[in-house]
């Protein structure tokens, strides 16, 4: 029976973090390793590969997550990174692909499970939380439009999609040289159904350093000793 694989895509230059993202730590821990040990502890996920940039140390994570098949390299552009993780899961094995951000370190075990279901029944799936700011679209340093805001929501991952509709969607988006901003995108592209289910707000993007902070308050407040 096929299962399901994730890639956690950690290859990002850090810039506006100022360092090495995937191994700054988070309550002791290195960040990479959150996500990792969500992944490896789920019973859904059978696989996992590790996308990390070419300055990151390689660690030998696999004796502690057994459920990690590959470590990899990360591309140019976040797209090709995910390439090259999705690259390394087994279509024989792999009915659902899960791509997840190694910067969110908080995703919840709930959350795996809402995605993974909608991509089973509808091919592709994204999380997200409703906006609460007013968003302006700008050109030449003036608002052109004031969309509203009851359908607009912030996308987070992990993404979740059918291993047919994910290969297919990276596979044109290279033809054609097109570079989205995440991988719900590339399925857009090719005409596909992407389902939305509720994100969690806990599970914030680690950008800044003011996002790391943000994420040892949560952790101290969900695991009191943490």
């Amino acid at each position: 029976m096929k299962g399901v694989g994730a890639v956690i895509v950690a290859a990002g230059a850090g810039r506006r973090f100022g360092g090495a993202k995937p191994f700054a730590l988070l309550a002791g821990r290195p960040l990479v390793e959150w996500s990792l040990a969500v992944f490896e502890n789920h019973p859904l996920v059978r696989t996992i590969v590790l996308v990390l940039g070419e300055e990151a140390s390689r660690a030998d994570f696999r004796t502690r997550f057994p459920k990690l098949a590959s470590v990899v390299r990360g591309g140019a552009e976040r797209q090709d990174s995910v390439r090259r993780g999705f690259a390394r899961l087994d279509p024989l094995a792999t009915d659902v692909v899960l791509v997840h951000d190694g910067a969110r370190p908080l995703v919840s075990a709930e959350l795996i499970v809402r995605v993974v279901e909608a991509a089973r029944r509808r091919g592709a799936a994204v999380p997200v939380v409703p906006t609460a700011d007013t968003i302006k679209e700008i050109a030449g340093g003036r608002v052109v439009r004031t969309p509203d805001r009851d359908r607009l929501g912030r996308v987070q991952t992990p993404q979740a999609f059918s291993y047919s509709v994910l290969e297919k969607a990276l596979a044109k988006a290279r033809e054609e040289g097109y570079l989205g901003t995440d991988e719900a995108a590339l399925v857009e592209r090719c005409g596909g159904e992407v389902a939305v289910v509720e994100g969690d707000e806990r599970n914030i993007k680690i950008t800044t350093r003011l996002d790391l902070k943000i994420a040892e308050v949560i952790c101290h407040e969900d695991r009191p000793g943490v």
